[in-house]
């Protein structure tokens, strides 16, 4: 191949230029605005030379920048090569836009940023483990991302506006977002499909997820948020209770609770935003109780002619010890009635149990599930009523996560006022409760209530009632 050495100004105004041969620019090559440069095979740009791209710059083959303070420019670098290409030299290539079209994959052993615009088209963009980053500047935005189309490295952000990272490990694309900036900043990102040290865990928090993680440092700036999503049919994610999710960042030792509320579904996609944080390193899904190899299909209890009829669904059991089911009759005191040993068989079972014990009021239930490591996870609480007409308001659920459930049996009905209070007396929240003919109801909690013990005191005219409860 030849070797085409520039050392006088270039200036490309309209129509285009196409070559095969190897190009190095040691003097001023300007592309004007409407005209395109195609066809180069392995570009050079030297530390003498001045690239001003104001129009269409394609290069298929290898890449070397050592320019210092590169013009943006006003016009688009193609990179689209059909074999793979790597991006060199010892000085960030710059540019406003960027089109990144090659299924071969795009490696950079050097900076390249972005300015304005960059439209994924086809490929993995991979950066060096150095690290080098693609750049995307204040004010710059992407679009075409994909599986097939994202960056498997090192990402940087800068700026204050919220930015959704286009990472993944090359075979699926795995975001991650920051958001709610207080100050103008520079974040550093990229995916990793492991989580180091997960058993170094720190309390709330009981487990984290081991399957992937997202390193992000703060180069600058002051706080911000992290969003986390999961994609159970791209990476595997655990069987965790919603309420029970956190964002968990790692402070360099350990992984803390950086709080969050999680929605979706954990069988299928969901996301949670964490608290508003200063401290970056990484960050994954974390949980605040026990997760078992097991799936909990569904649980539940219904009233028979004399017997209650308890049945519950698994998939994908995997050394499960024993199904025990417990009772209770106050809502707050549960006993055993019955264990079953888990089949382990990997696919979905059916399990069910009578209970011959009659029912004064309401009776609760729940399936407390333990693992061959001794570890243990509970179902929800599910409860029936004898169908009597004794008025009552009971504690559906304890402990409780983010509401509290009563159940007015009966026909029990009323205006009622309720008091949450700490045990040594200081007020939480109140508020009114209107009971119409039994049924559920429910008081969420209207701040971030921290765990532990609390009263909660349900009063009418007529009428008093008192629970104990639980927050987790």
């Amino acid at each position: 191949m030849k070797r085409l050495l520039i050392h006088i100004i270039l200036v490309f105004v309209c129509g285009s230029l196409s070559a095969q041969d190897a190009v190095t620019n040691s003097g001023n090559l300007q592309i004007h605005s409407g005209a395109s440069v195609a066809g180069f095979g392995n570009f050079t740009n030297t530390t003498t030379a001045v690239l001003t791209n104001n129009g269409n710059l394609y290069l298929k083959a290898n890449i070397s920048n050592s320019e210092a303070g590169m013009p943006i420019g006003t016009g688009t670098l193609y990179i689209n090569g059909s074999s793979a290409q790597s991006l060199n030299g010892t000085q960030e290539f710059i540019t406003l836009n960027l089109v990144s079209n090659n299924a071969a994959g795009i490696t950079l052993n050097n900076n390249l940023s972005v300015n304005g615009t960059h439209t994924f088209t086809n490929g993995i963009i991979t950066t060096s483990a150095t690290p080098n980053y693609l750049i995307y500047q204040s004010g710059s935005s992407y679009s075409g991302d994909a599986d097939t189309r994202h960056v498997n490295g090192w990402v940087k952000k800068l700026g204050t506006t919220n930015f959704i990272f286009p990472l993944g490990n090359g075979t699926v694309e795995r975001t991650v977002a920051i958001g709610s900036l207080s100050a103008s900043s520079e974040f550093n990102a990229r995916y990793l499909g492991s989580t180091a040290n997960s058993s170094q865990v720190q309390l709330p928090l009981r487990t984290v997820d081991v399957n992937e993680s997202w390193p992000i440092t703060k180069v600058a700036g002051g706080t911000a948020t992290v969003t986390l999503n999961w994609d159970r049919s791209k990476v595997y994610f655990p069987n965790y209770i919603l309420p029970d999710l956190a964002v968990a960042g790692y402070n360099g030792s350990i992984w803390a609770d950086n709080g969050g509320t999680a929605s979706g579904n954990a069988a299928t996609t969901g996301t949670i935003t964490s608290n508003s944080i200063s401290t970056f390193n990484s960050f994954t899904f974390g949980s605040k109780s026990w997760v078992l190899p097991v799936t909990l299909i569904s649980f539940t209890a219904r009233k028979q002619d004399n017997y209650t009829l308890v049945e519950w669904q698994t998939e994908k059991e995997n050394n499960i010890d024993t199904h025990t089911i417990e009772r209770s009759d106050d809502g707050s005191t549960f006993y055993q009635i019955s264990k079953t040993s888990g089949r382990n068989s990997g696919l979905t079972e059916q399990y069910y149990i009578h209970d011959n014990a009659p029912i004064r009021t309401i009776a609760y239930y729940r399936l407390r599930t333990t693992d061959n490591d001794r570890k243990e996870k509970f179902s929800r609480i599910v409860a029936i009523s004898n169908g009597t007409n004794a008025d009552k308001l009971v504690l559906f659920t304890n402990p409780v996560h983010n509401k509290i459930i009563l159940f007015a049996t009966g026909t029990l009905t009323g205006n009622f006022k309720y008091q949450l209070s700490t045990m040594n007396g200081q007020l939480i929240q109140k508020g009114e409760l209107t009971v119409l003919n039994g049924g559920e109801y429910e008081i969420p909690f209207k701040n971030d209530l921290q765990p532990g013990t609390y009263s909660l005191k349900v009063t009418s005219k007529q009428q008093f009632f008192y629970f104990k409860l639980l927050k987790l």
